[in-house]
């Protein structure tokens, strides 16, 4: 009874404590962030590229699915047509706006899947270390047999084509990163002193990896995984490029730079639309990572 009500007492303090240093923790995160130019500069780009694409029914002017015939790779400018036409005459801003959907839900959801199942796993096999250590990351390692793009393929085209086949593929490729990650992460956190107060004050295991152990390793892992959103991205348009992805007539932007690699020698500039936008995104994430994670850095 004594020991129930001392581990009550303890999570009572310890969850107002979190709160406290959460809030102040936080304005100076996002101090930090906003200070960094080139990381907020991206912060917005990216907005402004995601909220496009959800928008996208209210400020494309087209079908994407449909074009006119004759009017065909039309140059980039033309009237009626800010980004110009594809090879059937469907407007490429509707397509590159609608596409951007496909595109950015496969990057961001895996990632998302990934960093769960990953965190939960090297949570687990870094906490209770021993026989269950071995067995998770022994298992995760064998994923590392292979490349993650031939890893990706390989699942991809046993899968089949979808966007559901590309999440789940892609989520397979980051999960065993993402539990190494956080396994090394709980090592380094499960040895301090507050660990091990915690438990003599007769806290439980969940207890502790919830107010403890997540709470000291979250921002490294949340770091690492805005770093993988680009490549999940990157990953996504180039399986949807080998014809693995999204199947045509369906816009995405991996699928569009395939349709568009045959009209290189007639209108380039046209060909590199797709392109240009995964490389902004990617860059734009990249960076918005970079000032996360130098924001996050703030010793208290």
């Amino acid at each position: 009874m004594i020991t129930e009500n001392t581990e009550r007492i303890n999570t009572a303090t310890t969850i107002l404590t979190r709160k406290e240093k959460e809030d102040s923790t936080t304005k100076k995160v996002i101090r930090v962030f906003c200070k960094n130019r080139i990381a907020f500069v991206s912060f917005i780009v990216l907005l402004i590229i995601i909220f496009s694409c959800l928008l996208a029914p209210l400020i494309a002017q087209y079908d994407p699915l449909e074009g006119e015939i004759t009017d065909r790779l039309l140059v980039i400018g033309s009237e009626g047509h800010i980004l110009g036409t594809d090879e059937q005459g469907r407007d490429m801003l509707t397509r590159i706006l609608y596409g951007g959907r496909l595109s950015l839900l496969a990057g961001i959801v895996p990632v998302l899947i990934a960093g769960f199942i990953g965190s939960f796993l090297g949570i687990v096999a870094g906490y209770f270390g021993g026989v269950l250590n071995t067995i998770i990351m022994r298992t995760l390692d064998i994923f590392y047999a292979f490349p993650a793009i031939l890893l990706a393929i390989g699942i991809s085209a046993a899968l089949g084509q979808g966007i559901n086949n590309i999440i789940i593929a892609i989520s397979i490729v980051f999960i065993p990163p993402v539990a190494r990650i956080a396994e090394s992460a709980v090592k380094g956190v499960r040895e301090e002193e507050f660990i091990e107060a915690a438990k003599s004050s007769g806290a439980r295991n969940f207890s502790i990896i919830r107010y403890h152990i997540i709470m000291n390793v979250f921002s490294r892992l949340f770091v690492y995984c805005t770093t993988q959103i680009s490549i999940s991205l990157v990953l996504a348009s180039g399986l949807s490029f080998l014809g693995l992805g999204v199947s045509p007539p369906n816009p995405e932007w991996g699928i569009m730079l395939n349709n568009l690699k045959q009209q290189i020698f007639i209108n380039p500039l046209l060909t590199i639309i797709p392109g240009l936008f995964i490389f902004i995104t990617a860059l734009a994430i990249n960076l918005v990572s970079d000032g996360l994670r130098d924001a996050l850095e703030i010793k208290e």
